[in-house]
């Protein structure tokens, strides 16, 4: 069969437009209530899309401003899975803010819940705020909270395959409800962590959950290439998202790894209008709700640069952003996103917020469906995609419209599946279901258990 690309929903309350909340169709009123969020992933599936994907920074609200605080992710996609059958379901989590057991346990219990559709994304957790909700001062300096996460993967893939496939006996005769030559214990002991182990679940119907990333940044790219089996980027063109898409491949195969089996995942917010006119004003309707005060804490938040002195309607100096760097050679991913538009497109202050207002520097457009498929076509067939986050500026409406319009269109070129040929989120992505570490002697003959 012929590549077909990934699909997912990215879900963000009200939508991923700053000020989706405030629209006279949102539904802001049932961010709380579940049977909102199932009706969204039931809908997703119908579609056949790959998986729905949840972000989290665990801070509360620092400004009236923004609507769509949410549920935590697992406990979120554990309702879920009780009414989807096939899709996947990938939720953040930090390897700053959690200890490696704990979240080893409730993946491999969202696995085992959901019949192996689970997906973790990892992330670091560049947030004072949260730093300061889990007893530090101050957010880590990169190197540290990479070492960490690094070690943090390395604990809990230990711990997911501490159990062997076929441990379970359930031998009534012996006494024996698995084997106990089938179970080890990890007994690391490194900078970071020190985790005995075994796993208090046996090895989940995945083998692992897949391993989903979310960082494009120096570092973030290197623990991708490493250990991501799936890459959630934010990209402006063509060529950049190209040029990230090589190097990725590049990098992963230097690790012996497959590059077919590290899937690159552009955002995309799409703005769908049956006339390129009608795209265009819904595109202008949502950013005339805007808070500026908000759009300009977010951008410096984003940037680490001051933009209090520029008049809302004066250009923005390309050089405010100082050496931002390139696709390949960033410290700081968004930044040099934004760096990018300010010296290809010139904007005013105004134009830039609301340029950001709708996915916070991924790849906001608006169109026809056809328009849109056409650019979705070229990305995934000229080496910058293997599939999409799908991040609808206002839900349920455009996630509805990317759906109904745009679907369609995809799976009439043969570019995307009309039914699932698996259950499971590894299926879906064309990803093996990996062996266990310990099995045929593995690690269990260099650490005696």
């Amino acid at each position: 069969m012929a590549r077909q690309m990934s699909l997912n929903a990215f879900l963000a309350g009200t939508g991923h437009h700053e000020a989706s909340w405030r629209h006279a169709d949102s539904p802001a009123e049932r961010l709380d209530d579940v049977d909102f969020h199932k009706g969204i992933a039931k809908k997703a599936e119908a579609a056949k899309l790959d998986a729905i994907f949840l972000a989290d920074v665990p801070v509360g609200p620092e400004t009236p401003h923004r609507g769509g605080f949410g549920h935590e992710p697992l406990t979120l996609l554990a309702a879920i899975a009780g009414v989807t059958d096939k899709l996947g379901l990938i939720a953040t989590a930090s390897t700053t803010f959690n200890e490696p057991y704990n979240l080893a346990r409730y993946f491999a219990s969202l696995d085992h819940i959901s019949h192996g559709r689970a997906g973790w994304n990892i992330v670091t957790t560049f947030s004072q705020a949260a730093a300061q909700n889990f007893g530090l001062s101050e957010v880590p300096a990169d190197d540290e909270r990479y070492g960490r996460a690094q070690e943090f993967v390395d604990v809990v893939t230990k711990l997911w395959d501490s159990w062997e496939d076929g441990a379970v006996v359930v031998d009534r005769a012996s006494g024996h409800y698995f084997e106990p030559g089938k179970v080890h214990t990890v007994d690391h002991v490194g900078r970071h962590f020190k985790v005995r182990g075994p796993l208090g679940a046996s090895r989940s119907p995945q083998g692992r959950p897949v391993y989903v990333q979310a960082g494009s940044s120096n570092e973030g790219r290197a623990f991708a290439a490493r250990n991501a089996e799936a890459i959630f980027t934010a990209h402006q063109t063509l060529s950049d998202a190209q040029a990230f898409y090589a190097d990725i491949k590049d990098r992963a195969a230097t690790f012996g790894r497959r590059p077919e089996h590290v899937l690159i995942l552009p955002g995309i917010s799409a703005f769908i209008g049956d006339t390129e006119k009608e795209a265009r004003d819904l595109y202008e309707e949502y950013n005339a709700l805007t808070v500026p005060e908000y759009g300009i804490s977010q951008l410096e938040h984003m940037v680490g640069v001051s933009l209090r002195h520029l008049d809302l309607d004066e250009a923005v100096p390309p050089e405010t952003f100082g050496a931002a760097g390139n696709v390949l050679d960033n410290t700081r991913s968004r930044k040099q996103v934004i760096a990018n538009i300010v010296e290809r497109e010139r904007p005013t202050l105004r134009q830039l917020l609301h340029r950001l207002a709708g996915a916070r520097g991924h790849n906001v457009v608006h169109g026809t469906p056809v328009q849109i498929a056409d650019l979705l076509q070229q990305w995934f067939q000229e080496g910058a995609a293997d599939g999409f986050n799908v991040m609808p500026p206002a839900y349920p409406q455009l996630l509805d419209a990317f759906i109904d319009k745009v679907v369609p269109i995809l799976q009439e070129r043969g570019l995307f599946r009309t039914e699932y040929a698996g259950s499971t989120l590894r299926d879906h992505y064309g990803l093996p279901r990996p062996e266990s570490l310990y099995a045929d002697g593995g690690l269990a003959a260099v650490s005696g258990t």
